[in-house]
């Protein structure tokens, strides 16, 4: 079917739906034939308008159900607030007047010989909504999906004031976050070296062969679609949106102008809805309303809701005149655009200037405070009440806000409290920028800049961030008390408020360049308040790096006594438990007498008191300040700990803990027996030592034993084979003694195991099984030097395909290998030939196999390399989109939130992250999950598990004490 004749077909169905609407619209009068009507309705709707028009069928049935019993109740009721059946008929009218155009588009897209096709008009009037619809069910030719990138003014010349570099380094910012999306991970690293030219090359790179219906949302320059458009050896198309009339001069391209045609008839009912007023209610004037608003959409939903409920036809007059007045009086439009999108901006703005003049006078004022913020992005709800809380007070918050939402004037998302805006009133808020900063910087008093500056550090506008990078050195510099406190306080907050761990370690490395150099005078002051929330800091912001670079002049400066003094007389478990990391880090980092001096200072009986079961909160701190001490002090600090009965309750935790708290108490008893020597005096005695998993007894077997097994596995003969493998398994388990190690990584064993792992004759298939086997007893035995050995024969890429595979058997035998590998001592190896021979990207498209056995298995394996991985693993996870693939399992399997439970254990579990970046990481998964699962039947039960789990063993959690 060509483009006509499906538009045809097209519009012969839609003709029918709206004919059925009109049935139904009959049949809000006859409440007895409604049911049949509506259900006939359900049955004719095509898949792609199910998800558009579902909810309101949904309501329309509830409706009539409910108006089945007529009572004088309901007739008042719909005698006051209208016909709720009617007002859906409206809607869902609307509806399918909207798809059809989009369905329009969408042949464009697919059919299309263009490469680009460019969907231009004013701004507001549905341009990025038409897109995402057509990228929302992208056609099958698209192999590789569809993904979204959005440019906005922040990404233009004109917003970086003509400066080239700041544009293409902001450009190469964007392609990398696309680059991301995509899972195409090659030197991401380097993103912020703002090479434009170098990312543009890993573009091409990471687009060949794919094919991909690309959305480019608001673009502001036509280099931007040039250089997608100019890639090659690959299949995409880009579906772009855009105001500006040079990027629609280009000439390849496909374009679609939405103009003051295509949203008349929409006009009216953008504002009915948004009024809450009937066809009946709705004031005549309300047509100059219109008028006045070029029928745009964003501007009469503006209006609309400031003229809510208003019946009063002089009222409409009004806001009609005003609407004008403000409009001359609103601030001009950036200088590229042309008369009509001038004029259409003024009318927006006046609009704007309205909808506020209408408003209570807090609300008024916190959207001038938003005009301090970079809306780039979205942005954290705690940063909006951070931004209120100079401004009012904070329990009015949520009522403040809520005006601003219901104003359209600010935009809440469904599943996150994150807030963003329309790329209009991001435009508006850019004239306002200058009031912002008056009254949230220059007019407040300094407890008040103190609080605000380090959120405008992160989250402001280019211009804001300097001037409160300025501040935030001021507070820090000239130590008065107060303000350092509650700079040092914010900067925790907004760190903990970024929505990935990537945003946080971009923003953690700014505040270590700005406090790391003051840190030692910040602790040197000798306040309390002062010295505790510098150790907080510490905690949360500082690396391995970070304390190597500012903890050494730690040692001369008396640091150690002046965190003991404070350790000695505080009862606050809270500054007891950051002072003690921060000690125990210093006794990492530093020298031997540093080492002493700490383990004088610590009060060992503190820890082992919160190592209790009911001090579960501070658990997680425990376990990091106990294995500093142990790889600082050894047998010195493992001494001290058992006299304190540590062990004691570490085995208790053993005994009656959670998953995650019983995995950290055996990492923590493990490196006392093997960092801190075998005490006599401890708890845990020789004969159970031996049911511990780092324990292992060798006798040695005599070399020819050993040599004649091997020949006998080189040989041909399947028996011969099979018993001699059999018979090697009692040597390869004593291979953590070096003779016999060895002795089998001199023999041909290893380079014999892996060519029977890649064997595909079917009658070998037990070998394949037996060799994984025999490699995971030489891998837990012999540790690193075997795995090193297994790297040269390429034996963990033919485990993971063992795991691809649809043999259960091989699978099976394939995962236990790779499980024990990646626990043993040589599983960083393994873990890094994972990650850089790109497997975790086929075990991420492996969660989607049609075979349970298959998705399973995969399953296991990432949430192990979750465990034992580090940020970039979890980040590259994060790209391959494994989060939403494991909820999508859940939605499958009846939804029990097992796997993505599991997720956030392993996160809980792993060792290399810091505390701040565990808790940023499980909220991110979060967010991702709470996405994925929105309406969904299970939604309610797995974000309960989820929500639980996030929590557990959580220090303060998120809440943070208010400002009095």
């Amino acid at each position: 079917m060509d483009a006509s004749e499906f538009i045809s077909s097209a519009t012969q169905i839609v003709s029918s739906m709206v004919g059925t609407i009109g049935a139904l619209e009959q049949a809000s009068w006859d409440l007895d034939e409604a049911p049949k009507r509506i259900k006939s309705l359900e049955e004719f709707i095509l898949n792609a308008l199910v998800q558009r028009l579902h909810p309101n069928i949904t309501k329309a049935r509830g409706i009539v159900s409910n108006s089945k019993r007529k009572s004088m109740a309901k007739i008042v009721q719909n005698s006051v607030a209208g016909d709720p059946l009617g007002k859906l008929v409206s809607t869902i009218r609307d509806d399918l007047n909207w798809w059809l155009e989009s369905q329009r588009l969408m042949q464009d897209v697919e059919k299309g010989s263009h490469r680009v096709i460019l969907i231009v008009g004013l701004s507001g009037i549905g341009k990025s909504c038409m897109a995402r619809q057509v990228g929302s069910d992208p056609s099958a030719n698209f192999v590789d999906g569809a993904v979204q990138l959005g440019f906005g003014q922040w990404c233009s010349r004109a917003a970086c004031n003509g400066n080239r570099a700041e544009y293409q380094k902001r450009l190469a910012r964007k392609i990398c976050k696309f680059l991301v999306q995509i899972g195409f991970w090659k030197k991401i690293e380097d993103e912020n070296t703002g090479d434009l030219e170098y990312i543009r090359c890993l573009l091409q790179e990471a687009l060949y062969g794919k094919s991909i219906l690309i959305l480019l949302d608001d673009v502001w320059e036509q280099d931007i679609v040039e250089r997608f458009a100019k890639l090659y050896d690959n299949d995409c198309k880009y579906l772009v949106t855009t105001r500006n009339e040079a990027v629609y001069e280009i000439t390849e391209a496909e374009k679609v102008e939405l103009g003051k045609d295509d949203t008349t008839e929409m006009g009216k009912a953008i504002l009915l809805y948004h009024s809450l007023l009937s066809e009946e209610e709705l004031p005549s004037v309300a047509e100059s309303l219109l008028e006045r608003c070029g029928h745009h959409p964003l501007t009469v939903a503006v209006m609309g809701k400031a003229l809510r409920k208003e019946i009063r036809a002089e009222k409409w007059e009004k806001a009609t005149t005003n609407l004008s007045t403000f409009a001359t009086c609103a601030p001009g439009p950036v200088s590229y655009v042309n008369e009509k999108e001038a004029e259409n901006t003024l009318t927006i703005f006046g609009s704007f200037e309205f909808s506020l003049e209408a408003m209570p006078g807090d609300s008024r004022k916190l959207f001038i405070a938003l005009a301090a913020i970079s809306w780039a992005e979205p942005v954290p709800e705690a940063c909006l009440e951070a931004i209120w809380s100079v401004l009012g007070q904070e329990m009015m918050f949520p009522l403040i806000v809520c005006k601003l939402v219901e104003g359209s004037l600010l935009m809440k998302t469904d599943t996150d409290p994150l807030y963003q805006v329309h790329d209009m009133v991001s435009l508006y808020l850019d004239s306002k920028t200058n009031d912002s900063v008056v009254f949230l910087v220059n007019e407040s008093s300094d407890e008040n800049k103190a609080l605000i500056c380090p959120w405008l550090f992160i989250f402001g506008k280019e211009s804001v961030k300097r001037i409160s990078e300025q501040k935030i050195e001021t507070f820090l510099s000239v130590f008065e008390e107060k303000q350092a406190v509650t700079t040092i306080e914010a900067i925790i907050k907004a760190l903990m408020a970024s929505k990935t761990i990537s945003d946080f370690e971009a923003s953690r490395a700014t505040f270590v360049g700005i406090l790391g150099p003051r840190i030692e005078g910040l602790i040197s002051s000798g306040s309390q308040g002062l010295v505790a929330v510098s150790a907080e800091a510490i905690t949360n912001i500082f690396n391995r790096s970070d304390y190597c670079n500012y903890f050494p002049s730690f040692e001369s400066t008396g640091a150690v006594e002046k965190l003991s003094m404070i350790l000695e007389n505080c009862e606050d478990p809270k500054i007891q438990t950051n002072i003690s990391i921060v000690l125990a880090k210093l006794a990492e980092f530093g020298s031997s007498k540093t080492v002493n001096k700490v383990l004088q200072s610590i009060h060992f009986n503190q820890l082992a008191d919160l190592l209790s079961p009911d001090a579960e909160e501070w658990h997680e701190s425990m376990f990091t300040i106990l294995m500093s001490l142990t790889i600082a002090g050894k047998s010195k600090a493992v001494e001290r700990m058992i006299a304190c009965e540590s062990d004691k309750n570490l085995i208790k935790l053993l005994e009656n803990g959670t998953e995650v708290v019983q995995h950290h108490a055996i990492v923590t008893l493990k490196a006392f027996y093997e960092l801190g020597g075998c005490p006599t005096n401890g708890f845990l005695q020789p004969a159970n030592l031996n049911l511990l998993p780092w324990q292992n007894v060798t006798l040695l077997p005599k070399p020819q034993i050993l040599e004649d097994l091997i020949h006998m596995v080189l040989d041909s003969n399947y028996k011969q084979v099979m018993e001699a493998m059999q018979d090697l398994i009692p040597i390869v388990e004593k291979a953590g003694n070096p003779k016999i190690r060895d002795m089998i990584l001199n023999s041909p064993l290893i380079k014999r195991l892996s060519e029977l792992l890649q064997s595909g004759n079917s009658q070998q298939s037990s070998m394949k099984s037996e060799s994984a086997f025999l490699l995971m007893k030489l891998a837990c035995a012999g540790g690193e030097p075997c795995i090193k050995k297994y790297l040269e024969y390429d034996i963990i890429p033919e485990l993971v395909k063992m795991v691809q595979c649809t043999i259960v058997q091989h699978q099976d035998a394939a995962y236990t290998a790779l499980h024990q590998m990646l626990f043993g001592s040589g599983g960083v190896l393994v873990l890094k030939n994972i990650f850089q021979m790109g497997l975790i990207e086929k075990m991420a498209h492996s969660i989607e196999s049609k075979s349970m056995k298959t998705r399973e298995i995969n399953v296991h394996c990432l949430l192990d390399i979750v465990e034992l991985g580090n940020k970039k693993c979890l980040e590259r996870m994060f790209s391959l989109q494994v989060v939403e693939k494991l909820a999508k399992l859940e939605k499958l399997s009846g939804g029990s939130g097992e796997t993505v439970v599991g997720f956030l254990k392993g996160i809980d579990k792993c060792k290399h992250l810091s505390q701040a970046e565990r808790r940023v990481m499980k909220q991110q998964v979060v967010r991702k999950v709470r996405v994925a699962m929105k309406g969904h039947k299970f939604e309610s039960r797995i974000l309960a598990g989820l929500d639980a789990c996030a929590s557990e063993g959580s220090i303060r959690g998120a809440s943070s004490s208010g400002r009095k």
